[in-house]
């Protein structure tokens, strides 16, 4: 069963599978609630009943949140008859009204607040929790609907309640981002029907989730180079993302340097920085390195790491790499190169987007074909770099000609 949404289809692994039951957990404000509700546009859009019960708005509010997701967009030929709106905490009288309506999709917004009514305990705790997502797979199994849950998160990212609510439910999504950032991914956790390998990419704008084909028209592909700033193909299931990694080192206090790394992971980063001091001849002890990478999606492969490792190296050494060259690789405690997976993919992405050199380890020069260059070691890089210009005029940092009007006043 499709839910009208590609990106999220594709996460599935095709769509929702009938008598199955899929939650989705993510941060405040990240716009699980406005997923969801999409979804159930989507479906209803196509003739299909869909139940959405909400515990955390009135069915007023879901209302002025439908009406917003559909200016301008076309609600299909069956229209949103067959959208049904519950607001309601019991999950009795929504177990009711599902046995009632008998809907194709049942979409419960959240767990953490609806509640058994012959339970003591307060909605949100441990037994309430546990004991209202077995009542809801016991529902999705007796009537063969697909059922999608919000889960709250905690402080530490992980989904309140307890640990076996994973476990009962079929999918566990994890919907991530920055808040900051328009860019959103949908991540797989567990999927019982398909791979967890996959993520979807939305961005958030003023009519809802718009679905995003191509990460990298987030990159600029004349921007002139900077220093700490490179771009690496990252593999995100079957689709490979031109993302670029940023770095920005300054100047510290021996045994008091900071290490702040968002959207890589923390461990590898500081591992990675071991690396460059001993094997690239960098003194980082006291010097603060942050890294980021752009647009707030977050990277843990570990082809990543010859990216980063350049991007720092610019940024120490106030250098840029030459322009048109992105990087591959995965950079062992050695400082060697190490060979990645599906490299082909890969490096036909990068001169798609336009980069004419592209950085691999050495073992996979023939495998990358043309305009591939081999790197051993980490220390064969700084060949590649190029002395930053002090001078640059505002102007030639701006890629787009148009954007010229905002600095007529030098």
């Amino acid at each position: 069963m499709t839910t009208g949404i590609s990106e999220l289809d594709r996460v599935l692994g095709g769509g929702l599978v009938l008598g199955s039951v899929v939650l989705v957990g993510g941060d405040p404000g990240i716009g699980k609630s406005t997923l969801m509700m999409q979804s159930a546009i989507g479906a209803a859009s196509s003739g299909k009943r869909v139940l959405y019960a909400t515990s955390e708005e009135s069915a007023y509010q879901c209302k002025l949140r439908a009406e917003r997701l559909l200016e301008g967009e076309q609600s299909g030929e069956h229209g949103l008859d067959t959208l049904y709106v519950l607001a309601d905490t019991d999950l009795a009288r929504i177990t009711a009204q599902a046995l009632e309506l008998r809907p194709e999709l049942l979409v419960v917004d959240s767990i953490q607040m609806v509640y058994r009514s012959d339970m003591e305990s307060v909605p949100g705790s441990v037994s309430q929790i546990r004991r209202c997502c077995l009542e809801l797979v016991y529902l999705a199994r007796h009537l063969h609907m697909p059922i999608m849950i919000v889960g709250h998160v905690t402080k530490d990212g992980q989904l309140a309640g307890p640990r076996v609510l994973e476990h009962l439910v079929d999918v566990v999504l994890n919907f991530e981002g920055d808040r900051h950032y328009a860019l959103r991914g949908l991540r797989g956790v567990k999927n019982r029907f398909g791979t967890t390998l996959e993520i979807g990419l939305f961005e958030m704008g003023q009519h809802g989730l718009q679905e995003v084909v191509d990460a990298a028209a987030f990159l600029d592909p004349d921007a002139p180079p900077r220093a700490g700033a490179v771009v690496c193909p990252a593999m995100h299931g079957s689709r490979c993302l031109l993302i670029e990694t940023q770095a920005l080192v300054t100047q510290g206090n021996i045994g008091q340097a900071r290490r702040r790394a968002s959207g890589l992971d923390g461990n590898r980063f500081t591992m990675l920085t071991a690396v460059l001091e001993q094997h690239a001849g960098l003194k980082l002890a006291d010097q603060d390195i942050y890294v980021s990478t752009v647009g707030g999606l977050k990277l843990t492969e570990p082809a990543v790491d010859l990216a980063l490792c350049l991007s720092i190296i610019g940024a120490y050494n106030d250098e840029v790499l030459q322009q048109g060259v992105c990087a591959i690789g995965e950079v062992g405690l050695g400082g060697e190169l190490r060979t990645v997976t599906q490299l082909e993919q890969r490096v036909a992405q990068a001169r798609r987007r336009g980069y004419k050199r592209i950085l691999v380890p050495i073992t996979q020069v023939s495998v990358a074909g043309e305009n591939a260059v081999g790197m051993a070691s980490i220390r064969d890089c700084h060949g590649y770099f190029q002395k930053k210009s002090n001078s640059l005029p505002s102007k030639t940092r701006l890629s787009d000609g148009k954007k010229e009007g905002i600095i007529n006043w030098q």
